[in-house]
């Protein structure tokens, strides 16, 4: 069967690749501009085959942020096809920022959106990992890339990652008191838990919006520990994921930090009234 995160797709990606490097215009009109290659993204998915992509509407309300606050550094957990990699990456770069990184567990999705981000003429700026997340992380953390903290945190990858993920960013160090911004696509407006046949499976808007002790349940039910020698910050700086195995962390789950606190900025809700309901939730770090 394989690894099932690597089949939800059906090849339509593939094919939305085939068409964009078919198109008469690619060497006139789409090589080195973000913009056109993402309106034949949006072109594909409106009138050949629906993409899982954050999409224009959606996607402006990040690129707003992304304006005003000028980040030097974002982070994006799922990249997919590279949509929100580009427009993202694009914004980053038009407001003075540093460095855009994409983390895709699919090697099939990144070398699609690698292709594109070339294409887009943004592959200098934008650098794709492939691994699940938390490796990513701890691999770039090692690098010395994240020494300055994250700006900007994009989630978008699989749902059941939302928190672990979040723990391991709040663990390492890397979100910034009053600075650093959470976005996360594809939660529900009325704060429902991740899954409608878990409902005792705490959300990620659970975390980012409990109070300390209600942090320190979600953690209980995880069966969340830290070993003895806590500092997992320390140990993934100097020796990666393979010190942190040998020092008894496992990095897919680490208990988060119950006391860091996050600001409910703004929540975008497109308007569904279906099981698919989508929303943007965007918070800082207030408290650590």
């Amino acid at each position: 069967m394989g690894n099932p995160r690597y089949n939800r797709e059906d090849g339509r990606e593939l094919v939305l690749l085939q068409h964009i490097f078919s198109l008469p215009h690619l060497e006139t009109s789409l090589r080195g501009n973000p913009a056109a290659v993402l309106a034949e993204i949006d072109r594909f998915a409106r009138e050949q085959s629906h993409l899982i992509h954050i999409g224009p509407e959606k996607g402006a309300v990040v690129t707003s942020l992304i304006a005003e606050r000028k980040p030097q550094i974002m982070v994006e957990l799922g990249g997919y096809v590279g949509y929100s990699t580009i427009l993202f990456g694009h914004a980053v770069r038009q407001a003075g920022g540093q460095h855009y990184f994409s983390l895709e567990i699919n090697p099939v999705n990144a070398a699609i959106a690698s292709l594109l981000i070339d294409l887009a003429g943004l592959k200098d700026f934008i650098t794709l990992l492939v691994a699940p997340a938390h490796l990513s992380l701890a691999r770039l953390m090692r690098q010395g890339v994240f020494d300055d903290g994250i700006d900007v945190l994009f989630l978008d990858h699989f749902k059941d990652r939302y928190l672990p993920d979040l723990w391991l960013a709040e663990r390492l160090g890397l979100l910034k008191l009053g600075r650093t911004v959470l976005v996360a696509d594809n939660v529900s407006h009325r704060g429902g838990r991740q899954e409608a046949d878990e409902p005792t499976k705490p959300h990620y808007l659970d975390w980012v919006r409990g109070s300390v002790e209600e942090k320190e349940e979600i953690l209980g039910r995880f069966a969340c520990t830290a070993p003895s020698n806590a500092q997992l910050a320390e140990i993934v700086r100097e020796g990666g994921d393979a010190a942190a195995i040998a020092a008894g962390w496992d990095l897919a789950l680490v208990p988060g930090i119950p006391k860091m606190a996050y600001e409910s900025l703004d929540q975008y809700y497109t308007g569904r009234e279906d099981f698919n309901e989508k929303d943007v939730d965007i918070a800082q770090l207030v408290a650590q």
